[in-house]
């Protein structure tokens, strides 16, 4: 586990070529318990040298950098402001460990997928979000009994803010009467957690969502029949639609 961070950037120019310098300061840490402080040194892409907290000093990476490194081992100032860096790196241990040590309980969905060609069998996928630490296990279930065959699952994928999320298909036509699940086992459960898949619940779920759709595009039609009709009162062009007309149209009935 790394955090990084940039504190400082160093630019020189010269009158035939601009040079880009910058430094990199890493506090990386490699435990609970432990800690290496970086502070690398680059000219142009090119790693002239760092500071290791496990070495103690600055060590060169190329022949003309030595001279530097050698400098900067040398000057108290820029050891001190270094080892003061290092010791931020240190108090922060204790902050990193409070974090690691909590886990997030995944937000499980499951759902099927409409295959993509009509002679497949249906897919019904499970997908957990949002979770930490990283190792999870999802299992699929029919009756009960653990399914193997037919199963393709992702790797953990990092959502880029500590989390991850990870997704699951199962490759089959459900029977009358049998109960299909995903079970996920997590860090943050203090026991395997079961989904049922419910078509009955997801059927609903989709005739609520056509439903609104159609509210809403209801709503805009009576909203456009108000405006012709204001229009044609203020004695303006009329249009051939009238109020009237639209209305059977404005029936909205959730399906």
């Amino acid at each position: 586990m790394r955090l990084h961070g940039f504190l400082f950037l160093l630019l020189s120019f010269t009158s035939a070529h601009a040079f880009f310098g910058y430094v990199l300061v890493r506090c990386q840490f490699t435990s609970n318990t432990d800690y290496i402080y970086l502070q690398q040194l680059f000219i142009d892409k090119v790693l002239l040298g760092q500071f290791n907290s496990s070495v103690g000093q600055y060590v060169s990476f190329t022949e003309k950098g030595q001279e530097y490194m050698d400098l900067l081992n040398k000057t108290e100032g820029f050891m001190e402001q270094t080892k003061e860096n290092e010791a931020k790196c240190k108090d922060h241990l204790s902050l990193m460990t409070d974090f690691v040590s909590k886990s997030v309980e995944p937000t499980v969905r499951v759902k099927s997928v409409k295959a993509a060609s009509s002679d497949k069998p249906d897919i019904i996928s499970c997908s957990a979000y949002n979770f930490y630490p990283k190792n999870i296990r999802l299992t699929w279930l029919i009756d009960g009994k653990e399914v193997t065959s037919d199963v393709t699952s992702s790797d953990e994928l990092p959502n880029g803010n500590w989390f991850y999320q990870i997704h699951s298909e199962l490759e089959y036509t459900p029977a009358a009467g049998e109960k299909i699940s995903c079970m996920v086992e997590h860090a943050s459960l203090a026991s395997p957690k079961i989904y049922d898949w419910d078509p009955v619940v997801e059927s609903d779920s989709i005739k609520i969502a056509v439903g609104t759709v159609v509210l809403v595009i209801g709503l805009v039609l009576l909203l456009a029949g108000l405006i012709v009709y204001k229009r044609a009162g203020n004695g303006r062009e009329l249009v051939p639609t009238s109020l009237r007309e639209l209305l059977p149209m404005l029936r909205c009935e959730t399906i």
